[in-house]
């Protein structure tokens, strides 16, 4: 093994002892990879659920990447005299030379400690909005929804937000705590429509169709009660009534679960316009322009003074 070392030296001009925390280094390295490796595995094998796979295996690479630095650092700086004045000294360099990333890892660890999202939550950062599907010790990442396709859609792209961000802008989430959100539908009919008979029926389509989420809704409030002051006195699907200049507008507003919030107004609007079909003295409203024909309304015709 001299030998090895002399020819190493030799050759490189390395030094013994350097050669010798080099290697160990790489053994290092080398037996935590195998390790994490074989952690990772097992995992695997014994765990099905997909997303506490997903948050066992980032664990398993955060401890091993720490327990490395621990190891290397001990190898390393000997000249120290204790681990925790290399930590203090390499803390006030870095405050100062690398401000956002150590923002970053904050943002990280406030994510990981207070939990405003967790993976699979839907969220709005900013001009951003999407579904967490990473979140790593710098930034974390959305599938975007929204921007130009619409009822919150997935677009396809994926956005890498930084940690810090969630300290600088305004944080919302659809679903953590209570996951389902108020939706409405608006209606309008023209002002000769029988409105009241309109109205009846958008409150049948609307409560047959939520009629199970209102239930569960009313369930999953009383357990999000406990964490946030969250308190609905009616969770029933309600339609309001207001007058425009084209005709009456019907609203109707009822409870969703987040994601599915395009596939519910499909299926609440489909069923409006079956049932207003079967009816002729209810029609759709829309801008035009009127005028009015006394001969034809058979009104009397206007005295000429």
């Amino acid at each position: 093994m001299e030998e090895l070392f002399e020819f190493v030296k030799s050759y490189t001009g390395i030094s013994i002892p350097l050669q010798i925390k080099i290697y160990k280094t790489i053994i290092t390295a080398f037996v935590i990879w195998v390790i994490s490796r074989i952690s990772i595995g097992l995992v695997h094998k014994w765990i099905d659920d997909l997303k506490k796979q997903y948050r066992l295996r980032k664990i398993i690479k955060r401890v091993s990447f720490i327990i490395f630095i621990l190891l290397v650092a001990d190898l390393w700086l000997v000249k120290f005299d204790s681990l925790a004045t290399f930590f203090g000294l390499v803390s006030a360099g870095l405050a100062i030379a690398l401000k956002d990333p150590i923002t970053d890892l904050a943002g990280w660890l406030f994510i990981i400690w207070r939990k405003p999202f967790e993976l699979s939550d839907r969220v709005e950062v900013g001009e951003h909005k999407g579904d967490v599907i990473d979140i790593r010790l710098f930034q974390f990442t959305l599938i975007e929804i929204g921007n130009w396709v619409g009822a919150d859609q997935s677009t396809g792209r994926v956005i890498h937000i930084p940690n810090a961000s969630v300290f600088s802008h305004k944080l919302a989430n659809y679903t953590t705590g209570f996951q389902y959100i108020w939706d409405e539908i608006s209606v309008l009919v023209t002002f000769e429509s029988d409105w009241e008979k309109a109205k009846t029926i958008i409150h049948e389509v609307t409560t047959y169709h939520t009629a199970k989420d209102v239930e569960h809704a009313q369930r999953e409030i009383k357990h999000a009660a406990k964490k946030y002051l969250i308190f609905y006195k009616n969770l029933s699907p309600k339609v309001y009534t207001s007058v425009e200049e084209s005709g009456v507008l019907l609203s109707a507003r009822y409870l969703v679960i987040s994601k599915e919030r395009r596939y519910m107004a499909e299926q609440i609007w489909e069923d409006i316009l079956r049932r207003f079909k079967q009816n002729d003295d209810i029609d759709f409203a829309y801008p035009s322009i009127r005028y009015y024909d006394n001969r034809t309304e058979g009104k009397k015709p206007l005295r000429a003074d």
